[in-house]
């Protein structure tokens, strides 16, 4: 009778191992491919997770980063601008989760190059961090406009385009924002050295 248990919970222990070894390996295969890849393939569920997945990761770095910007730079432009982009930021990020809850989609990821990226606005020098802060907020900016611009593309979900043409317009205005801010600072810093 202890062998047929022991049989038993070892074929179960297999299967188990075997059922989360293919999901972790369809998992891993999401994050590999890179965005465009995804948002092309024809399977909507997949393109929303990862849509969902990949907004999520950003606007949590985005959140992050205009919190240190709040501290640790020393131009109040910088600051008040960093504080605007949090409130943004915070609200889709609501947005998101209302919605992801309604479909039924858990975000788990963490996007380790993106908290690399923190850790380095961290280091950075109080000096030259208004220009490193700027300029990573431009190329996430830019980034959370490709995919809502590629999620408004492939998806026939009334939410999911609701969200993207709602955000679609405020994430470009806070774009020119940031550009023009480090316009400002960049010819500030430049007077200052002349």
């Amino acid at each position: 009778m202890l062998s047929s248990k022991t049989s038993f919970l070892k074929i179960l222990f297999t299967g188990v191992t075997l059922v989360s070894i293919n999901a972790c390996e369809r998992n891993d295969k999401i994050e590999k491919e890179d965005i465009q890849n995804v948002l092309i393939t024809n399977n909507n569920e997949e393109t929303e997770v990862y849509f969902f997945t990949a907004l999520a990761n950003s606007t949590q770095a985005i959140i992050a980063k205009s919190q240190l910007a709040q501290y640790k730079s020393l131009e109040q432009n910088t600051r008040k601008m960093s504080s605007k982009i949090e409130n943004n930021q915070v609200m889709l990020l609501q947005e998101i989760n209302k919605i992801t809850l309604k479909k039924l989609i858990v975000i788990t990821d963490i996007n380790i190059p993106t908290n690399d990226d923190l850790y380095k606005l961290i280091d950075t020098s109080y000096v030259s961090f208004d220009k490193v802060y700027i300029n990573s907020m431009t190329k996430l900016l830019y980034e959370q406009i490709q995919l809502l611009e590629s999620i408004s593309k492939k998806t026939n979900d009334s939410t999911v385009s609701k969200l993207a043409f709602h955000y679609l317009p405020i994430q470009y205005k806070l774009l020119l924002e940031t550009e023009k801010l480090n316009e400002l600072n960049t010819i500030k810093n430049t007077t200052i050295i002349n």
